[in-house]
């Protein structure tokens, strides 16, 4: 396993969240309540835990009518304007994103196509493109063999 969520995550994570996290045993535990939307949910942290027969991390977000999981989340942006944390894992070039927002709201976008990070939004069709947008912000932390592929060959032509 690549990343493991340290104690310094965590409280980055609270810090864009506007709370503390609460350890909970083998997890780290942040309730957002939000009165202005009657938003509520809960998200919990469980970093190198036993998933089958691998170990990684979990993300769990309980809300009032739905339970969420992303498994081997493999990193994390913050994104402290925005007042959103986002949880990536990736696999085989398809992307899940889990957006937590300090206002109490969350969106889970699953096995996206990890190519329309980086293309014209311009030409995806509306109901891919929030997907493409809300995720580009992953880029920075994802492994980017095009870009250094790219960046080599530029090098090379000069």
């Amino acid at each position: 396993m690549a990343f493991e969520f340290k104690p310094q995550d965590i409280r980055k994570i609270g810090k864009v969240l506007g709370i503390e996290a609460k350890t909970k045993g083998n997890n780290y535990r942040f309730e957002i309540e939000h009165a202005e939307s009657k938003r509520k949910i809960a998200i919990e942290i469980y970093p190198d835990i036993p998933i089958g027969e691998r170990h990684g991390n979990l993300i769990s977000v309980y809300t009032s009518n739905a339970h969420l999981q992303l498994h081997f989340c493999s990193g994390y942006v913050v994104s402290e304007m925005l007042g959103e944390v986002t949880f990536i894992g990736e696999s085989e070039g398809k992307l899940s994103g889990l957006i937590i927002e300090r206002i109490g709201g969350c969106s889970l976008y699953a096995n996206v196509d990890r190519s329309i990070l980086s293309g014209d939004f311009t030409q995806l069709g509306p109901e891919v493109m929030l997907s493409g947008i809300a995720l580009s912000l992953t880029e920075t932390i994802l492994p980017n063999i095009h870009r250094r592929r790219s960046r080599t060959t530029r090098l090379k032509k000069k």
